[in-house]
């Protein structure tokens, strides 16, 4: 079924593997043209000519979501190459290794900042005057659970993420009136490369995180995809300014 992206001009970033990907793959299935960004050049490009050997539109742009002057170029290319920008998926962050607050040092609470917080703060300031100018759209930011929970054993990581969430809602209302919807999701624990270099190395993880679901699973790369694909479709013009859970079940105990 389409998710109602039929000519839309969308932004991804990280959307060279995991949710990226998968996003990238199902926005472009639906027919919207798709600018990606992200810093392996190699991966991003395949990407890109997979999409479109399969019919779809898409282009790469290498970028460095933590370089303010490279997420510009990005929005830049988007539309000086097609006319537009209708809505992006911020998607870019990660680095969640394990850190307590008393055990961070200086350069790692920077850098997760910078990957996870910096990166979306820099993504709106030149996205939302691309899709403004544009007739409106629509934004989804990938904050995850850690943006609504505490986590003590991923303090920079926690705290980086639930400043996306604020981060969505302040923009939210900023950009309200000019036809402008910013959203965030609260992903749980999905099962991307990453997620299986971890399971593969440490089972007893694995196990662990799957008694703490309610629902008897982690997610799938393409339940994301579908989420974040209808909020940024026609189909969801009335939410915005929301942070909506999609971890099956975790945050609601």
């Amino acid at each position: 079924m389409s998710s109602g992206l039929q000519s839309k001009v969308i932004v991804v970033t990280g959307g060279t593997a995991g949710m990226g990907e998968a996003f990238s793959r199902r926005a472009a299935s639906d027919g919207a043209t798709v600018v990606i960004g992200a810093r392996d050049k190699t991966r991003g490009e395949q990407l890109a000519a997979d999409i479109r050997k399969d019919g779809g539109l898409a282009v790469f742009v290498p970028t460095d979501v933590t370089v303010e002057e490279q997420v510009a170029n990005l929005v830049r290319t988007a539309v000086s190459e097609f006319g537009r920008l209708d809505g992006a998926f911020n998607n870019a962050g990660g680095g969640n290794a394990l850190g307590k607050v008393r055990e961070i040092d200086e350069s790692f609470w920077r850098a997760t900042l910078d990957l996870n917080l910096t990166s979306i703060f820099f993504s709106l300031k030149h996205e939302i005057p691309a899709i403004v100018a544009s007739g409106g759209g629509s934004i989804v930011n990938n904050a995850s659970t850690a943006g609504v929970i505490g986590d003590a054993a991923i303090a920079a990581y926690t705290a980086a993420k639930h400043g996306v969430v604020g981060l969505t809602r302040a923009a939210a209302l900023d950009a309200a009136r000019e036809g402008v919807r910013i959203n965030a999701l609260v992903t749980g624990l999905v099962d991307t490369p990453l997620w299986r270099q971890v399971a593969a190395a440490n089972p007893e993880v694995e196990d662990y995180f799957l008694g703490l679901q309610p629902s008897g699973r982690i997610g799938r790369q393409e339940d994301i995809a579908a989420f974040a694909a209808f909020l940024l479709s026609d189909a969801s013009t009335y939410i915005t300014g929301a942070a909506l859970p999609i971890d099956g079940g975790l945050t609601a105990k």
